[in-house]
């Protein structure tokens, strides 16, 4: 089976020098792209640039990404009509740096334009936009997939987490979902329109994920 996996956090601009992103490694993808070429799966890594973890083995492509824009451009590239695995593990940030204002005299917002801001503008307001929803879209652009989605979440339950799990699924047309982060706890869920189950630890989820594919 052809597999297209993503790792690893987008990375933003603040500015010419800083920039906006996530705690993500880039770990859970990477293994899971070696675990699939182990199995015999041809696996193309889409990951970070800023990705922590060690490389992936010699017999997965990789191409790299920087922005969430980057990745969808990455993955409009290789749309397909032919059925393929899709594992969209990479930590996608939810925003993105618009206009950064500072407070004139009289309390107005003024833009600033600036390679680099500087503390001389003292306190800045930086605008916070959405990032483009990349997992709403692979269903369109791969419309034969199997398309696995992961749900990261920090605050609530671990029923809320589920609940959210089951609507992403829904939302996005995807086949499946990983949900884990510390509001799940340990272990992951993962979760299909027919059915939902604990994983202990992450060799167990690369076994159910490999398996699948070969269902």
């Amino acid at each position: 089976m052809r597999c297209l996996v993503t790792a690893g956090p987008t990375v933003e601009p603040l500015d010419s020098v800083r920039r906006l992103t996530n705690h993500s490694t880039g770990t859970l993808g990477t293994e899971l792209a070696n675990h699939l070429a182990c199995a015999g799966h041809g696996v193309l890594l889409l990951r970070s640039r800023t990705a922590t973890a060690a490389p992936a083995l010699h017999a997965v492509t990789t191409e790299a990404f920087a922005t969430a824009g980057d990745l969808l451009e990455r993955f409009q590239a290789h749309a397909t009509q032919e059925p393929v695995a899709i594992f969209h593990a990479a930590a996608v940030g939810d925003f993105q740096v618009g206009t950064v204002f500072r407070r004139d005299s009289d309390g107005g917002l003024v833009p600033v334009h600036s390679g680099k801001h500087s503390t001389r503008d003292g306190v800045l307001l930086a605008e916070l936009r959405p990032t483009p929803k990349i997992l709403a879209q692979l269903r369109d652009l791969y419309p034969k997939a199997w398309i696995t989605g992961w749900k990261y979440e920090v605050d609530g339950s671990r029923d809320e987490v589920l609940q959210r799990a089951r609507a992403q699924l829904q939302s996005c047309r995807s086949d499946a979902v990983v949900a884990n982060g510390p509001a799940y706890g340990s272990g992951y869920s993962w979760m299909t329109n027919h059915s939902q189950s604990h994983l202990g630890d992450s060799r167990e989820l690369y076994r159910v994920l490999t398996e699948k594919l070969w269902a």
